[in-house]
């Protein structure tokens, strides 16, 4: 891969801190009217009213209701009241909450919902007519990915955290050491046990993003969600600050919310141990340390543990559904850490996560590798053979050259910037899709370049004075000034990037109200504003035609690539092309001078769903996995060996491995964690 880099990306630099079925009755005679008008009825209620709205009956407390508009009936000898609940609907119907209150579905697009807490892995569900149910197949190539973020949620971060949930690093952007990261953060809220320590975590995850967020985005048009996970939802090791485990938890709730509603999840693992590029959305704003330094290969290792973790999980067939795709690395650093090794790592992940699921269509996710910084083209041929795989990379215009000219002057800009290579694309490597991308022309909003970086069409962005003033950023964020001619430009301008996109995801879903002004201070990141507000489409196929695509890619993608090929596989000359370990870490070494880990530990493995409904006693026990899809797949966790030493994981690239490295007598050196001022990582060279 030797084609020119190219950055079009929301981060390009980080600073020091600072249909309802129908039933047709047919009348046979005039003088059975009354018997039909009995029977038509009956079929009503017993076959369309189930469909639409089935109601099941379930065991309810005495002295409680539902507020579903059903019927129920005194059980007698328990005291108790039975009460059928909906279970599925369409536009208009009544929905129940986990805990019992109700709201009315809003779906003019023909998508239905699905509950019910005795057949809760039930995949029925539809997000619109045009989307297939979960229990039918989505033709890749032909069906568009429509998607949204849901960024800032389990995966929180200056960029999208301040911005997205502002209020979470306000309080604590002038301490000491300030929150620029969700390290940092962490260390603050662990130290503020007066708001509740890192609980305030749980609260942001518990109210942040909300079942009702599902229902409205399947009725925006929506087909997926793209969900950033971190490491320490699966666990955290030495002194590492993160609150561990509880992310996972309201990923299990997510799982249960786009199921009900036919929505389907792109997992993206999004924080590595070590970073995988410096930058604060990855844990931690400084060095590089996940496959580069001393302690880069130990990183991987442990890397490649949770991907294996994750795939054994979502690979089970209860999730396997919901869960169609697994973005395995967000945004690696190939500059930095080399092309070489980021390959070999992704051939790495992509047969762990093949090992977990199998072969085929419907046997776990597909396998999204992002580009790592490099052009499209650089990914042609990646891995050919291999079984669904897809490209996921992130265009913005926002974080290069600042303009004051209009929105209005960018109604084709994302034709001409992205059409022509997103079509190449998928012809030469495949299922090509947006994981990321925006309103945003500009870099204005509310610390979109990081907490106290400034801004670079205002001229004060900290990394890079070279930029100068273009004037002020209120026009483009004073959101409620905006006249009908900017909502339509806005509009238009998302209509021109998703057309040229094909399949993407829009950075992000919602954006929280800023603590001191009490409104969203970076409305172009913000799709539910947008439609809120009439600059985001109603219907997101309005964008179909936009660009005006004269030489379109044509379906279909080739049979490895949809899961058809039962035997597809990646022939032994191309995995022998990229060697594990790489021959050399960047900053560390040949492999063999570098501290690793050994398989020898006890896997975690990941907490299965359960469910609950106010008032509601289940009936049923549904079986919901054991969280490991292959028995087989028997290695343990890495961990460090006791007669190795080892440095702090996150120590950086200007440290030398111990040495001596291993010795039968030497006695285990515990990695010690402690806070660095951080030597930021800068943007890849165009």
């Amino acid at each position: 891969m030797g084609g020119n880099r190219y950055m079009e990306e929301k981060r390009a630099m980080y600073a020091s801190p600072k249909s309802k079925r129908k039933v047709y009755l047919i009348a046979g005679a005039a003088a059975a009217a009354v018997l039909v008008i009995v029977i038509a009825l009956g079929v009503y209620f017993g076959v369309v009213k189930k469909n639409h709205d089935s109601s099941t009956v379930s065991d309810v407390a005495s002295g409680n209701s539902s507020d579903s508009g059903s019927s129920s009936s005194s059980s007698g000898s328990s005291g108790s009241t039975q009460t059928k609940l909906a279970v599925t609907g369409g536009d208009g119907s009544k929905v129940t909450l986990e805990d019992g209150s109700t709201f009315t579905y809003s779906n003019s697009f023909g998508g239905t919902w699905y509950w019910d807490i005795n057949d809760p892995f039930n995949n029925d569900a539809r997000a619109q007519s045009w989307s297939p149910a979960l229990n039918t197949t989505f033709n890749y190539g032909v069906d568009r990915i429509r998607g949204v973020n849901l960024g800032g949620w389990l995966t929180v971060e200056p960029y999208s955290d301040t911005m997205d949930a502002p209020a979470l690093f306000e309080p604590y952007v002038n301490n000491t050491v300030p929150a620029v990261d969700e390290w940092t953060l962490s260390q603050n809220m662990a130290a503020d046990t007066s708001k509740g320590g890192l609980s305030q975590l749980e609260t942001h995850y518990q109210t942040f993003i909300t079942e009702q967020d599902f229902a409205q985005i399947a009725g925006a048009g929506l087909n997926y969600v793209r969900i950033a996970l971190p490491f320490w939802a699966i666990e955290t090791r030495g002194s590492e600050p993160f609150l561990e485990g509880t992310a996972w938890k309201y990923f299990l709730k997510a799982i249960q919310w786009a199921r009900k509603y036919g929505i389907r999840i792109n997992l993206d693992y999004h924080a590595l141990p070590g970073s995988q590029n410096g930058w604060n959305h990855s844990g931690k704003l400084g060095s590089i340390n996940m496959l580069m330094g001393p302690m880069g290969l130990a990183n991987a290792q442990r890397s490649l543990d949770h991907i294996r973790i994750i795939a054994e999980f979502i690979s089970q067939p209860e999730y396997s559904s919901v869960v169609t795709m697994f973005g395995i690395t967000n945004e690696p650093q190939a500059s930095a850490i080399g092309n070489a090794q980021v390959e070999a790592f992704y051939l790495q992940a992509y047969e762990v996560v093949r090992k977990a699921s199998g072969i085929g269509a419907g046997k776990g996710p597909i396998v999204s590798f992002h580009d790592a910084f490099l052009s499209r083209s650089d990914w042609a041929g990646f891995l050919p053979g291999a079984d669904r795989i897809s490209l996921d990379s992130h265009p913005y215009l926002c974080f290069s050259t600042q303009s004051s000219a209009p929105i209005s002057s960018y109604a084709t800009t994302p034709c001409t910037a992205w059409g022509a290579d997103v079509n190449s694309s998928m012809s030469n490597f495949g299922l090509t899709q947006a994981g990321e991308f925006s309103n945003a022309v500009t870099d204005c909003g509310l610390w979109v370049n990081g907490v106290g970086q400034g801004i670079r069409y205002e001229g004060t962005y900290v990394a890079d004075p070279s930029f100068k003033s273009v004037g002020s950023c209120d026009s483009w964020t004073d959101w409620q000034a905006y006249d009908q001619s900017t909502k339509d430009a806005i509009k238009q301008f998302a209509l021109a990037s998703m057309d040229a996109l094909q399949n993407w995801f829009f950075w992000t879903w919602k954006i929280g109200n800023s603590s001191v002004t009490g409104i969203v201070e970076s409305p172009a990141w913000s799709y539910q504003l947008g439609l809120e507000q009439g600059w985001m489409p109603t219907d997101p196929r309005e964008a179909d035609g936009t660009c005006g695509n004269s030489s379109p890619w044509t379906p279909p993608l080739a049979d490895n690539q949809l899961g058809n090929d039962k035997s597809a596989s990646i022939a032994a000359s191309v995995s022998a092309s990229y060697p594990w370990p790489p021959s050399t870490i960047i900053g560390g070494g040949v492999p063999s001078r570098l501290p690793t880990y050994t398989p020898t530990g006890a896997i975690p493995t990941l907490p299965v769903a359960t469910f609950t409904q106010s008032g509601v006693k289940a009936t049923a026990t549904p079986t919901p996995g054991d969280g490991w899809e292959n028995a087989s797949d028997t290695p343990g966790l890495m961990v460090n060996i006791a007669t190795c030493s080892y440095l702090d994981p996150w120590i950086g690239t200007t440290v030398d491995p111990p040495s001596p490295l291993c010795s039968s007598s030497s006695k285990r050196r515990e990695p010690v964690l402690e806070y660095r001022e951080p030597m930021i990582t800068a943007m890849p060279v165009l």
